[in-house]
Parts: C-alpha cells; structure tokens; sequence
C-alpha cells in the first residue's frame, strides 16, 4: 500500500469494530440454538479476532452476479476447500457486512449465526481432525459501506473495485481473512453486457448468456485474502508482453486508455529493473488497475495493482514521483504478495521493502539520491517512533480506524531499518539476502524473525542486537557510517515522499 500526503476530503475510516457491525451490517439467520457462539481469531497482536483457528483453507471460489447498480448489494455464492487441523464443531469464518441465505458443509444445509464479525457454522456432524471439508455459503455482497465502515468494496465512477487491506476482505465474502491462511483463488463475476469484469490471476474465459456476460479467473499461485481484486467497469484490457514474454495486462476506463498509455507502457522496464535486484517476478501476470476513484491509497492487489486514475493527470505531482509510486506497488508482488506476513505485526518487511525499492528506483533513474531520504528519515524517526511504535512493534490502529497502523515507522523508518543493515553487513551481502528472501519464502508467508535469521545466515554473524534496536528501540540507534546524523527533536517531519 502507498499512502499519498496530500489534503483529502474526510472520508470513512476502513473498518469498524465488531460490536457495532454485528448490530448493523450483517443478516444472518439462525437455524439452531446450541451453546452461544463466539466469535474467534488467530490471536493477531494488531487484529485480534481477524483469522479462525482449526482449518487451513485450500482454494476460494468466488462467484458475483453485478446488476449494473454500484449501489446494489451484488448477489453470490463463496465456496471454501479446507483441511481441519483440529476437530470441529463449529467452524467460524470472517464474514460482516451481507445477507447470509443458506450455508452447506459438505454438501448438507448447515446451521449459521452471527457473532461479532464472524458467521459461525454448525455442520450436522462434527469434522474430524485432518479431514477436507467443503463450505458453500449463498449470501449477499454489499458495496455500500455501513456506518463508519469503510473498504471491501470500491464505488468507482462505472462500477466497483477492492481494496481489502488490511481487515476488510470480509466485508465482501466469507473467508479466513488473515495473511497466514493464503489459497488459491477462482473468481466467477456476471455483469450485464457492455461492462468488462477483471479480476486476479489468468483468465479462463467469458461465457455471453442472454443481456449478460460471466468472466472466469484463476491465481496459479496462493493469495492472501487482503490481495483478492474485481474490478466492474466500462474498461478496456490492454495487453502487451514483460520480460521473458510475462504477460502484461492494464485496466483502464476505456475513455481513458490513450492518456494513460504513456504511463502503462512504463511497466514492462520497471518489472526488468525489479527482477535485476531480487530475480524473475513471482506471479503468472502484472497489471495494473486505474479506477475512478477517490481512495486516498494505492494497494498492491496480487498480479493486478490498484491505482487511482486521476492521480497520473494531477500536474501537482512529478513524473518521476509517479513512477516510483508505480514502482512501490509492484515491488510489493514479491515482497508482501508472493512473501506474505506471518502476522500483521511484521508487516514492516512488506512497506519498508517497497519503500525501499520505490527510493532505490528514484535515486537510479530520477537522480534523487537515497542518502538525503535516509538522512531526512533518521531525523524524524524518533518521533514515529514515539506516534506509532518502531518498526517491529507498531501501535494497534484506533478504534474505528482498522488502516491507522499504515504510519511511516513502517514505511520510510523501516526503509530506514534496510539502509542501517546494508551499511552493517555490506551491499553485496545485502543484495543477496534481498535474492535469497524472496526466493526460499516465494508463495508463503514468513516473519520477522525469520528475516533476522536469513540476514545472520548471509553476513555470517549473529544480528539478533542489531535488529532488536533497530526493530523494537524506542530510541533510534546510530547509523552505520553516519555518525553525524541527528535526531530532529522538534518541528515539521520532513515530507519525503512528495517535494515542495
């Protein structure tokens, strides 16, 4: 995700908290009376009760009937393939925002209730430890947010998006909605004819019935559900080829696709100049999405970024600004999409990389040179840190405000934490982790400590003190080769990511 400074409109904050949204977003139907249910999570430090325990899921199939009304709740049905990991006699998804109609384990009507932001299923019979199960769940998607809910859904000028980073996939399907249980995903969208459905991963073909249209796609590698992307519009798909013949496809408003050509044609170099630094791109397809809309963010959807159209026509911003933006989206496909958090805490290792990429990019190609980012972030980064915690340890987001832990500690005072290791360990060693990382973790998730290992392994001596200042300090520790740089106790944080 990159988050741009400048003045925006009041908008909704994503998220909500779960009381709340169980009184007013979601309908569910109780079909039998048992012990209450609860609701659960995988114990995220950040989002407690995102993620359930007892099953791994497999594979999501998506299916959206879209009516031609963005402010209509589109009908669906989400298929979910498990494996238990512990016996069951409920199984509690990550659903809050839709009209649940009926709900089938295994292919037998299962019983459903609500409880806080999760649907909580109870089968006929309990499931067995290490056993498949499979969840069908007829419900409605709704794009039009709730009280103080914000996310899921995009409303764009002819249609809709997603952007579910980092708690809001569940306001769109049911699922397992935390970055540990990654799956593959199959995404069935019918819109009426005139409109063009795009979505993660691969296209498997267009079926024309009648006054509508159904597009099929399918990821060829696993996903985090805060990466899924459906874009409905009056779009045009334009192709062209990556390095190694990659297949590149961008969505654009159909209207707009000789303005913006210009600015997709950038891609295909910038994914050559990624693979020098880390190696091939991790995904079977690249692209990206400019909607009409006004998010205030950029998301790094897997295989297919989000960007908001009218910022490549905002002269208040430089082209090579704007490329490193695109840069930072599609540095994320390695670092954060094919290598996903573990947990929500170690999301600095997604942002700080991409940042990183995004500076080292401007610094080779724009001439803005590393160094004076670097130094204008050490001097702020004691004051982020006393705002949002260090790097490894954020803050949890506010109350009503589920994106508030996307602070700069975790952007530029992360980015800060690489420029320390690579002046500590050297630049050949740092560009070699930076390979290995993405290559011994690719299509899985890995944390922070794994990373302190990996780093430790390739400079050949123990960092562990070394990152835990770096990761945890309330203080920010000196700066290898940089004596002289300073703290800025007091006035204005530099702006780093846009000049004046």
């Amino acid at each position: 995700m990159s988050l741009k400074p400048r003045p925006r409109p009041s908008r909704r904050p994503l998220g909500r908290r779960k009381a709340a949204l169980l009184a007013s977003a979601v309908s569910v139907c109780l079909l039998a009376a048992a012990a209450p249910a609860e609701p659960l999570g995988v114990g995220d430090r950040l989002y407690p009760y995102l993620g359930n325990p007892g099953y791994d899921v497999t594979a999501y199939d998506l299916s959206f009937t879209y009516s031609g009304a963005n402010d209509k709740p589109l009908r669906a049905v989400t298929t979910i393939d498990a494996h238990t990991t512990t016996a069951l006699d409920r199984v509690n998804l990550d659903f809050a925002h839709g009209k649940v109609e009926s709900v089938e384990v295994n292919g037998r009507p299962a019983a459903f209730t609500g409880a806080g932001e999760d649907l909580v299923v109870t089968p006929e019979h309990r499931l067995p430890k290490g056993r498949w199960m499979r969840i069908t769940v007829k419900h409605t998607s709704d794009p039009v947010a709730a009280k103080d809910q914000d996310g899921g859904w995009v409303r764009t000028a002819d249609g809709l998006a997603m952007a579910n980073q980092a708690d809001a996939a569940h306001l769109v399907f049911p699922c397992n909605d935390h970055p540990s249980d990654k799956a593959r995903f199959t995404i069935r969208i019918t819109a009426p004819n005139g409109y063009t459905a795009v979505a993660n991963g691969v296209p498997l073909g267009s079926e024309r019935v009648g006054a509508a249209t159904t597009w099929t796609y399918r990821t060829l590698h696993p996903m985090a559900t805060e990466l899924a992307q459906v874009s409905i519009g009056r779009s045009a798909v334009l192709h062209r080829q990556g390095p190694h013949g990659l297949p590149v496809r961008d969505v654009v408003p159909s209207a707009d696709r000789k303005a913006l050509e210009p600015w997709l044609a950038k891609t295909p170099d910038q994914i050559a100049w990624m693979e020098s630094k880390v190696g091939d791109f991790p995904f079977e397809t690249y692209g990206v999405l400019m909607a009409q809309a006004d998010t205030g963010f950029e998301l790094e959807t897997q295989t297919l970024s989000l960007f908001e159209k009218d910022l490549f026509g905002d002269p208040a911003y430089p082209s090579w600004y704007l490329d490193s933006i695109m840069v930072h989206e599609l540095s994320h496909q390695w670092f954060g999409d094919s290598v996903s958090p573990r947990t929500w805490s170690d999301v600095w290792l997604n942002e700080g990389h991409a940042t990183w990429y995004e500076s080292l990019y401007s610094e080779e190609k724009a001439h803005r040179p590393m160094v004076d980012r670097m130094k204008a972030a050490y001097g702020a980064s004691d004051r982020w840190r006393a705002a949002g915690g260090p790097p490894g340890m954020p803050k949890p987001p506010q109350p009503g405000e589920k994106i508030s832990i996307f602070r700069p500690n975790i952007y530029d005072g992360a980015a800060l934490l690489l420029y320390a290791l690579r002046q500590e360990i050297g630049r050949d060693a740092f560009e070699r982790l930076e390979r290995l990382w993405v290559r011994e973790h690719r299509d899985s998730t890995a944390t922070t400590a794994d990373f302190v290992r990996l780093a430790s392994a390739v400079a050949g001596r123990d960092l562990n003190g070394f990152f835990h200042d770096w990761l945890y300090g309330e203080k920010t520790p000196p700066m290898p080769g940089h004596p002289d740089w300073k703290s800025v106790a007091q006035g204005k944080a530099p702006q780093l990511r846009i000049p004046k």
